[in-house]
């Protein structure tokens, strides 16, 4: 059997390589896609071979990231329960995509990775094989039973480096996981496990990596002008760049000012709450400015259907149904709805506040002679406010009449 194995280098994936490769006799290639985690990814492919993997292979997907998943996603202002902005949801399609395209190169079978079977992941990565590529095995380590018993925890696989020469930084009290990539860092399990543990306090405020503490951020605040073009962010301060510029810039301007901080319990696919802190600081400004020029150029009911539908889209994406035909159809409905999101929005940062102090836009449908309060002439005479309300209410006193309503 040929695998490809989804891998990063780290315990889990360099036991899955040697016990793949030994214990099932298996052809192991390795796959590890650049995401824009900025972890060290040079050495991989020396370290893999070492392992008894027979190749590997390191993809840079950074800009399709950005300009095919997250791009579209912020279009679609897609945050998850209202907290969450799906920075490792958003990525595993696109890994998951690229390790078949792995798979066609090598002729492989198989399509293996190292998710546990208590999360979300396992299931993004399943959903999108299963999407994209019908033909190929699946398999998943954390849910096979003799995997299981030779490996209970995570000492055990620190013992089976050590007896088989592999090498791994790891220790058995790790305090916390975390998963990077463009969009975000998420810090999850151990000693956030506690959702009553502060994470924010001196001795623990090192765990950020993205955000400097608010209350340490800068005195002075910041202004900010973000130009988009059909619901994609083109310039900053009218500094054009590419969607993964974009990002990478308005992450250190807002992680500068300790914007994009996030603690939550959610509710994962598979039925558990969980807690997770994450740190999306560029996205968070990059939603933020998004939805103030949407207020100013999208008609009001296009509005109100496409945000009757930010929970469906979100909850998509977080359970790993982006190659879902249900998906796809929001997609374009979304993307329809962007035509005319086109403008400048102007931001104040402040100690992990994001304050808009205006927006402009040649779509704009804003007409200030209509919406002042002044005596002017326009389209709307105040006269016509009565017989509107007079209609409205019919319904109203038409209950309180015949089925005597009261409060």
């Amino acid at each position: 059997m040929k695998i490809i194995l989804a891998y990063s280098g780290g315990l889990d994936t360099s036991v899955l390589v040697h016990w793949y490769a030994n214990s099932q006799n298996a052809e192991v290639i390795t796959y590890c896609a650049d995401v824009g985690q900025e972890e060290e990814l040079d050495g991989l492919e020396e370290k893999a071979l070492a392992t008894g993997a027979t190749a590997h292979r390191t993809l840079d997907l950074v800009d399709e990231f950005a300009q095919d998943f997250i791009y579209p996603m912020v279009r679609g202002n897609a945050i998850y329960e209202s907290q969450y902005l799906l920075g490792t949801s958003i990525a595993r399609p696109l890994i998951a995509k690229a390790q078949i395209d792995i798979a066609r190169e090598f002729g492989a079978t198989a399509l293996a990775h190292g998710a546990t079977g208590k999360g979300n992941d396992q299931c993004r990565f399943e959903l999108t094989f299963s999407a994209l590529a019908p033909d190929l095995k699946i398999l998943a380590p954390w849910r096979d039973a003799d995997f299981r018993k030779t490996f209970p925890g995570r000492q055990q696989m620190i013992e089976y480096c050590k007896d088989h020469g592999i090498d791994v930084e790891a220790s058995a009290s790790k305090p916390y996981s975390m998963d990077r990539n463009l969009w975000h860092i998420s810090y999850e399990a151990g000693i956030l496990e506690d959702p009553w543990f502060d994470p924010t306090t001196p001795d623990n405020r090192e765990m950020y990596k993205l955000t400097v503490d608010p209350e340490l951020a800068p005195d002075e605040a910041q202004y900010l002008e973000l130009e988009f073009e059909q619901g994609n962010c083109v310039a900053i301060d009218g500094e054009t760049g590419s969607p993964s510029d974009i990002i990478k810039k308005l992450n250190v301007i807002a992680g500068k000012h300790g914007i994009g901080r996030v603690d939550l319990v959610e509710n994962r696919f598979v039925g558990m709450k969980s807690r997770g802190v994450y740190e999306t600081p560029g996205g968070t400004i990059l939603l933020s400015a998004h939805r103030q020029l949407e207020t100013l150029t999208m008609d009001r009911d296009l509005m109100h259907l496409r945000d009757s539908l930010i929970p469906r889209y979100a909850e998509l994406i977080y359970y790993g149904f982006w190659y879902a035909p249900e998906r796809d159809a929001l997609q374009a409905l979304i993307d329809d709805s962007q035509k005319t999101v086109s403008g400048i929005v102007r931001l104040k940062l402040y100690k992990g506040n994001i304050t808009t102090v205006g927006r402009k836009s040649d779509q704009s449908l804003y007409d200030m002679e209509i919406a002042s309060m002044d005596d002017d002439e326009s389209d709307y005479a105040p006269e016509d406010a009565g017989g509107f309300i007079r209609l409205h209410a019919l319904r109203l006193k038409e209950r309180a009449r015949k089925q005597g309503y009261k409060v």
